[in-house]
């Protein structure tokens, strides 16, 4: 069951303690259904304590000091006070939220005033008030409460008050009676009387009032039209300031030269430039110059001696210069010297990567052709094995060869000498084949 306190100063959630406090949740909860909190001033701060709420009538004079939810509904007097749960719960913890109790006859009583802490373990106020709930969210809040500016009333100097109460969760039956407003209702004319100053506008302590103020608003709107000068263009940066050395000096005669002007004004100091602006297309002297000393004494005298002087027939009006051109140029010079080191110091850096990419290539060029002789001392080597090999293997191949038609030969001659002998065996048979070859005919015939 919780709670949603919408303050001047920003959100606060409030879990209630049901089962400890029931009675007591039930009227802060349907008073903030009944939106009777709204515009209710926070009328007692102390700080690193407490702050105190829920009399929406506060500072009007017409404040009773609230009323209980079954008051609102009835109007009755009797119906304002009721008797708080009995609890054993303390204010231990920051945010810890009670109701504000008070005697009435002999008995404790309490209305709608609550009260929330600033700091953890109060047990002093466990007597004067009854624990029903914590704040959950929004103790950021309560910090900018306890900081708050108060009178020595413990009134804020600046109205922080409750905006809207939302019922984020509502266990209870509504009491007889109690009807929810459509819409949020606004503060009454009593209320709008007591408000001292508004949420919307800033609390200036009394010293920084009247040129203080005044200062630091014209601080201000320079600071943001620098700035505007700036994004344009006008201006190199923001903070820049012209040069406290340098003289504006204008009405003067288009006859007037650069060295006289110089000469009248070195009397003061010693000059580190004069110069009388020109047109551009004709030459023609646009009738103003700067005039820069070396030290700001110099310059500061020529201004007080100088305004209103006749040269050459001409009053001439004097005062401290607000260019920044020369500042600005300066930045320029100073930024293309700084590039033009930066690319020097880049150059000699790739020069000396460059020598050093040359000493690594020749190294690494003598280390391969170093490889390559001793590859080719080698391959040399290995080709010349190889041959010797070939050729080895060439002769016992021929070697190989000739015993092998050796051997043919030497088959093929026990061939023929077989042959040979089985003819020489045939011819020594031959004459009994004949002769019974004859006898064969002899039979025959």
């Amino acid at each position: 069951m919780s709670v949603l306190i919408e303050t001047t100063e920003g959100d606060i959630v409030v879990d209630l303690l049901v089962d400890k406090s029931p009675r007591l949740c039930l009227n802060f909860i349907k008073l903030c259904k009944i939106k009777y909190f709204n515009f209710s001033p926070f009328y007692n701060i102390e700080k690193d304590y407490t702050c105190e709420s829920g009399d929406p009538q506060a500072f009007t004079g017409e404040s009773e000091g609230g009323s209980s939810v079954w008051g609102a509904i009835s109007g009755s007097e009797e119906d304002r006070w009721f008797k708080p749960d009995d609890n054993e719960l303390t204010h231990g913890e920051k945010g810890t939220v009670s109701m504000a109790t008070s005697i009435l006859g002999q008995k404790k009583v309490c209305g709608s005033q609550f009260i929330i802490t600033l700091k953890d373990k109060l047990p002093q106020l466990d007597d004067r008030a009854v624990v029903f709930g914590n704040v959950v969210e929004g103790l950021e809040t309560l910090d900018k409460i306890n900081n708050a500016y108060i009178d020595e009333k413990g009134r804020p100097l600046k109205d922080i008050r409750i905006r809207h109460t939302y019922v984020l969760d509502d266990p209870f039956e509504d009491p007889d009676g109690l009807s929810e407003p459509p819409t949020s209702p606004g503060p009454t004319p009593a209320q709008l009387k007591t408000v001292r100053i508004g949420s919307d506008e800033d609390v200036i302590p009394d010293e920084e009032e009247g040129q203080e103020a005044e200062r630091r608003r014209q601080d201000q709107l320079a600071r943001s039209k620098a700035l505007t000068l700036e994004v344009i263009g006008d201006l190199p940066f923001a903070e820049v300031k012209p040069s406290e050395r340098t003289l504006f000096v204008c009405k003067l005669n288009p006859v007037t030269e650069d060295e006289d002007l110089e000469l009248i004004f070195s009397r003061f100091g010693k000059i580190v430039s004069c110069q009388i602006v020109r047109d551009k297309q004709t030459g023609d002297s646009l009738q103003y110059a700067f005039v820069e000393f070396e030290d700001k004494e110099a310059c500061v005298r020529a201004y007080f001696k100088m305004e209103g002087v006749l040269i050459d027939d001409h009053r001439i009006h004097v005062d401290f210069s607000q260019s920044v051109a020369n500042v600005q140029n300066e930045r320029r010079t100073t930024q293309r010297r700084r590039r033009r080191d930066e690319d020097d110091r880049r150059d000699r850096r790739d020069y000396r990567r460059d020598r050093r990419d040359d000493r690594r290539d020749d190294r690494d060029e003598r280390e391969f052709r170093d490889k390559r002789d001793d590859r080719d001392w080698r391959g040399h080597r290995d080709r010349r094995d190889d041959r010797d090999k070939r050729d080895y293997r060439d002769k016992r191949d021929h070697r190989d060869r000739d015993r092998d038609r050796g051997s043919r030969r030497d088959r093929e001659g026990e061939h023929r000498q077989r042959y040979r002998d089985r003819s020489r065996e045939r011819d020594r048979h031959g004459s009994r084949h004949d002769s019974r070859d004859y006898r064969y005919r002899d039979r025959s015939g």
